[in-house]
């Protein structure tokens, strides 16, 4: 049985449940799987699986630091490994920014991390107004209304495509040493 660690790093959850789903499909195959936020798991667990998986969220552009940290300072086990990268974010709703290869976000984690992911996958995020702080409401909002997204601030609006979060997970599973 092969063991996989899927790490997140999200902002508001929806990476998470993102993992969740690929958790799933990964334990209907027979794999054990263990779900880590990016930030609490240890060596030793990386060094006790077959796979990871990372899944990580943009907010105002950008990963957050803690993500290339990780990666930088795991690179060398990483490669040992059976391993994907996946980024999450309201960009790829667009269907010419939705793969790795057109995602302005994906592109630049390769540009900027030292580590190179044996997979890659896009999938766009959910924008969740009322859970919002003022702040991130009013930004997130305007960016929307720049880039010809929803701006009611009374919406909740979910773009991922679940269908291909699946697909993603089949994949993974389909990965072998």
């Amino acid at each position: 049985m092969l063991k996989t660690a899927i790490l997140y790093s999200t902002v508001d959850g929806q990476t998470l449940a993102i993992c969740q789903r690929i958790e799933q499909v990964l334990r209907e195959s027979g794999e054990q799987v263990t779900v880590i936020n990016l930030t609490d798991v240890t060596a030793e667990q990386l060094t006790a699986v077959d796979k990871v998986v990372i899944g990580a969220s943009i907010r105002y552009g950008k990963h957050r630091p803690e993500l290339f940290k990780f990666a930088a300072q795991h690179q060398a086990l990483l490669d040992t490994k059976l391993n994907s990268f996946f980024t999450v974010n309201v960009v790829a709703r667009k269907p010419l920014k939705n793969t790795p290869e057109t995602n302005p976000y994906m592109q630049k984690f390769l540009t900027l991390s030292a580590w190179t992911p044996n997979m890659l996958g896009v999938f766009a995020g959910k924008i969740d107004y009322p859970r919002y702080r003022f702040f991130d409401k009013v930004m997130i909002r305007f960016i929307m209304w720049m880039t010809k997204g929803p701006t009611d601030t009374s919406g909740t609006f979910e773009f991922t495509d679940w269908d291909k979060v699946d697909d993603y997970a089949k994949q993974i599973v389909a990965q072998k040493h």
